[in-house]
Order: structure tokens, then sequence, then C-alpha cells
């Protein structure tokens, strides 16, 4: 872990500027962000989607995509969303998010079951395809000392290199929150013909979980079928198993390292084999 010491710099880089090369590879970060604010999202929102799809009203789609960044990685719910919008109607709202999702400015992560106790139906959470696109679009001082903005920026990444991983092979995934008790969620669920897979973002100084916590109780649930599950932490010195006893071992890998190793094996070749 101390070999990922240098990439830590390196690494908030690319959560406030992304991974478009361009942006990447340009000195000025104030540049870097007002380039993203202006090229990938005013052209894309303003000419590429209107013109590729049936958007009547220009305002409505450059609004609903920052309730989006406002409210990342939370559980959507359209008629929410169309109240809030101007009481416009929920199926605008829900044809507007398909064109964002088809334009892949948006990812949707659909619930999924995992276990025996029931599983929220219906209501999917969505990401924005970088999580620096967010930061540019709502201007956030200094996000990297917010750990709410932080956590969320985190786990918006996760999702994005998971699904760019398992991207062309047959694995389906989406995130799991109980029916019952809706504060019991694991952020990324990935689920292959033999293994099921739950990562959950804890990028905070202190990573520690109760044994209540859901990734623990659906860890110690034989009927659930996980093969693998991992905490995905902030500091370089909170690595290995957790202390819980599950049925399945919980690793915790701090994001850099997870990442990077994802990114690596994709680089290689040997994508979809975590």
């Amino acid at each position: 872990m101390d070999q990922f010491t240098p990439l830590q710099n390196h690494f908030n880089r690319y959560l406030t500027i992304g991974g478009f090369p361009e942006l990447v590879l340009a000195d000025d970060d104030a540049y870097a962000q007002r380039m993203l604010r202006e090229d990938v999202v005013d052209k894309v929102i303003k000419r590429d989607v209107l013109s590729l799809f049936n958007i009547r009203s220009p305002l409505l789609m450059e609004k609903l995509f920052l309730y989006l960044c406002m409210n990342g990685t939370e559980i959507f719910n359209a008629t929410t969303a169309a109240k809030e919008l101007e009481n416009t109607s929920v199926a605008t709202v829900e044809s507007y998010i398909k064109a964002l999702e088809m334009s892949n400015l948006i990812y949707l992560a659909k619930p999924m079951d995992v276990g025996s106790k029931g599983a929220l139906k219906g209501k999917p959470k969505i990401f924005i395809a970088d999580a620096a696109i967010c930061n540019a679009v709502l201007m956030v001082d200094d996000v990297l000392s917010d750990e709410s903005e932080l956590g969320a920026m985190v786990e918006t990444t996760v999702y994005k290199h998971v699904l760019s991983f398992y991207q062309g092979s047959s694995a389906q995934l989406g995130y799991f929150r109980k029916a019952r008790d809706n504060q019991k969620e694991v952020d990324v669920v990935v689920e292959l013909p033999r293994q099921k897979i739950l990562c959950e973002v804890k990028y905070r100084n202190n990573s520690r979980i109760p044994v209540t916590d859901a990734i623990v109780e659906l860890c110690q649930d034989e009927k659930a079928n996980v093969t693998d599950a991992f905490i995905i932490t902030k500091r370089l010195d909170d690595f290995g198993i957790a202390r819980h006893k599950t049925v399945v071992p919980i690793l915790r890998v701090p994001a850099i390292a997870f990442l990077y190793m994802l990114g690596k094996a994709e680089a290689q070749g040997r994508s979809g084999k975590l």
C-alpha cells in the first residue's frame, strides 16, 4: 500500500478533473473544470441531446441534469423530481432520463435482490457518468475537504469503474437496499452466473461498520449466495479482512488501490475477472 502514496494527489485530481484525456493534460485545473462544464455538459446537453432526441424543453433538460448532479448516488423518484421541476409530468421526466442515459451522461443502477429478507423494488439510483462532471456543474468550493461530497464522488467513481470493468460480460450491475429498512444498503452489487459481489464505499477516516450493516448481514446469510465482498476505504493503512465473523470474508481495500487494480486489469485485457 505504501507504493500507492505518490498517487494520492493524482487520485484527488482525477476526482475533480475526471478521466477526459485532453483535460488531464491541462496545467490549469480551473480551466479544465470550465472546459468540462462548457464542452462536455453544455454542448452535449444543449446541442447533441437536443438534436438526437425529441426534447421539447431544453431548459427543463438543463434543470433536470442539475437536479441529478445535486442528488447523485441517491435513489431516484420520477414523481418527486417532476414536482420539484416546475410540476412537469412524470412521463416527460422519464423520457428525459432515458435520453441522458442513452447520451452516456448518466448511469442507472437498478435495485437487485440479495439474500432472503426482501429488497426495494422499482427505483433506480442515478450516477453521473463522471464524478468530475458533478463537481464542474455544481462548482462546490474545496470539494475535497467535504466528507459527504467526497464520499459521493468516490461512490460514483467506483460504480463507473466496476461498470467499465464488466462491460461486455454477462454481469448484471445494480445496488441493494432492504425493503423494510431503507437505511440498509449496499452501494454496488455485481451478479454473474457463479459470482455475487458486494461493494460498499466508506470513503472516510473511520471506515468501521457495525454488525447490523447491510453488507455484514448479507455476508452472514448463506441464502444470499454472496461470493465476494469489499469495503472501499479512504486511508492507505485501512486494509485487510474486516473484524466481523461472516460466512464470506469482507475485504477492506483503499479506493486508490481498488480502482488502480481494476484499471490495470482492464488495460491488460483481463476485464470481467475480479
